[in-house]
């Protein structure tokens, strides 16, 4: 009776145990359904580098999902991972990494969802031999994907130089010209110092690229990266400050032939498979070429009236610099929310966010939970389904959800993107559409 008696404690406690599991567990997978639904009502899916997951492979075990570090992009879904916010994907890598089973790879969005996307191999070459295409350009986020594609990509280069048979000297032609001198350019310009590669990187602002315009102190990097001719950085996080101090270092290695305010015009290869790179002061011939460029190219603008005021503005580099003022920000994508909330901790800022949808819908999960926090403390006032329709020194009219409205104004931010650029590629005659990779053909392939 006493064995039977313990026998229906212990199964009472497994059961109270289990219950709760099963419960949580329902939660969570309903929780991910729901996601999943909302996402699809914003994307139609990723459009860059994403995990693809073979379901048949797949153990539910979750690691991918606590690896994100973007929030709810994988959740588990009948026992499986699944993709449930893939707008909000960057291309991390971490859940294939955490992943026990290897059921995860990383792969290029479909060409459908690419299709403004350059066309580049696994080795980053587009569809112009040799010349290729690194970092966010070719529909990659992230810093350390940007430094590990422009190491790569020169080893690529490097590697089809020495197959080559021996040629002539030929006076003033170089065997890579490296065009852009952010996380891409720097680390494949290193790289070619490495590989004794004969190069040039031009510039067309300062060392530094897009970072260089980040806010102050904007953590940059939250995972290791290694850099050629450096190794690993000690810190596992990193600022701007910290990263530019690291480039100002590089600079001042001799065996870098980095040229800054220089900006690239066209490049063209010729009959002879030479390219010729033009500047607006020089032209240079090379075997190869890799375009480390940013996607965002020109600040895409609002055509409102007033816009050309100077107070309105597109980029925020140092938000401690306005205080007291009448701030609006124009935008609801990560750089809106990220100006908005620097400049409403500054003293005395009042700092309107406007909006043109009725909610916030492609934000890096810390962004999503700080925002929030900033609107319920009233430090940000946010008008949804809004938009700009003049802009004037000390005011501006916003349409809100049909209702003009007039706001004492000091300062103006838009972030609306940028104007890729698409041209350039194309007279240079790279092909766009993502292709897929063999290592997700080779996934999709793997029997049942």
């Amino acid at each position: 009776m006493d064995t039977l008696f313990t026998w229906l404690i212990a199964g009472s406690i497994l059961g109270f145990f289990l219950v709760r599991y099963w419960r949580a567990h329902k939660r969570d997978m309903e929780k991910a359904r729901e996601s999943a639904e909302r996402g699809a009502l914003f994307s139609d899916g990723p459009k860059a580098q994403h995990p693809k997951i073979a379901t048949d492979c797949c153990i539910g075990c979750g690691a991918c999902v606590k690896a994100c570090p973007e929030g709810d992009v994988l959740g588990l879904v009948d026992g499986k991972a699944t993709i449930i916010n893939g707008r909000k994907c960057i291309g991390h890598g971490l859940c294939a990494e955490e992943c026990p089973v290897g059921a995860i790879v990383m792969v290029m969005a479909k060409p459908s969802s690419g299709a403004d996307v350059p066309a580049i191999s696994e080795e980053f070459e587009t569809s112009v031999g040799n010349l290729f295409i690194v970092g966010e350009l070719g529909g990659l986020a992230l810093i350390k994907n940007a430094v590990n594609q422009g190491r790569d990509c020169v080893d690529v280069i490097a590697q089809r130089m020495g197959n080559l048979p021996p040629q002539p000297v030929e006076q003033g032609v170089l065997d890579v010209v490296i065009v852009g001198a952010g996380p891409a350019g720097i680390s494949a310009s290193l790289r070619a110092a490495e590989r004794g590669l004969k190069a040039l990187t031009l510039e067309r602002e300062a060392v530094g690229g897009t970072v260089s315009k980040y806010p102050r102190q904007k953590l940059v990097m939250t995972s290791p990266v290694e850099f050629p001719l450096h190794g690993k950085f000690s810190k596992t996080a990193l600022s701007k400050e910290d990263l530019l101090a690291f480039w100002e270092k590089i600079m001042q290695r001799t065996d870098l032939n980095i040229h800054t305010a220089e900006v690239v015009e066209t490049v063209q290869k010729e009959t002879n498979g030479l390219f010729r790179v033009r500047t607006a002061r020089e032209e240079y011939k090379s075997r190869a070429v890799v375009l480390a460029l940013g996607r965002a190219g020109t600040p895409r603008k609002l055509d409102v009236k007033g816009e050309e005021l100077p107070h309105v503005l597109y980029r925020l580099i140092e938000a401690d610099h306005y205080t007291d003022k009448n701030i609006l920000v124009v935008g609801g994508g990560d750089s809106a929310i990220e100006a908005a909330m620097g400049l409403a901790h500054q003293p005395g800022n009042k700092v309107t966010l406007s909006y043109r949808k009725s909610e916030f819908s492609r934000l890096k999960d810390r962004n999503e939970k700080r925002i929030a926090e900033n609107i319920r403390s009233g430090k940000v006032e946010v008008l949804y389904n809004s938009i700009p329709t003049e802009f004037r020194v000390g005011s501006v009219s916003i349409d809100v959800g049909g209702e003009v409205r007039e706001l004492a104004n000091d300062f103006v931010w838009i972030f609306a993107g940028g104007i890729p650029p698409t041209d350039f590629l194309r007279a240079a005659g790279v092909a766009f559409g993502a292709t897929v990779a063999p290592e997700e053909k080779e996934l999709l392939e793997k029997p049942a």
